[in-house]
């Protein structure tokens, strides 16, 4: 089996307009595959869980070692709509807004509102937001058979 992931945003602006982003495919982390392991061995964990969105500002690129975002903005987490909008896809759709100005540059999704099991990390150019601001995250996890 092989993982996939492709990360949208749509950035609504505080004046109604939106900009759209394809992000890329994000990294799977160490400690998200341990959390998919343990809970197929029913040892600890719920892969349903791995729903809660966040961002930053942080500019250190991914690494699989990851435990959480390298400089988060201080928003809570959202917890996204999940979906299978496809045979072996996953998709977990949430809405990040803010309350001030920041150059987000980085997204992920953990497995808790705090706290939590990081499963995946992108880091990106940075998008531009002001108070009022929303961006519309949409992450996309195809699972390939196979392997």
């Amino acid at each position: 089996m092989e993982f996939h992931s492709n990360l949208k945003a749509v950035v609504t602006h505080a004046d109604g307009t939106t900009t759209e982003y394809n992000l890329g495919s994000g990294l799977v982390t160490t400690v998200g595959v341990a959390f998919l392991a343990n809970d197929f061995a029913g040892v600890s964990g719920d892969i349903t869980t791995i729903n809660y969105h966040d961002s930053g500002t942080g500019v250190v690129a991914a690494a699989i070692g990851d435990v959480g975002l390298g400089t988060g903005t201080g928003n809570a987490r959202v917890a996204g709509t999940q979906t299978s909008p496809a045979g072996g896809q996953y998709r977990t759709v949430a809405v990040l807004s803010y309350t001030a100005a920041h150059a987000i540059t980085e997204w992920a999704l953990l497995s808790a509102l705090t706290a939590g099991t990081l499963w995946d990390r992108k880091v990106f150019a940075a998008i531009n937001v002001v108070s009022g601001d929303g961006i519309q995250f949409t992450y996309t996890l195809t699972c390939n058979s196979g392997g």
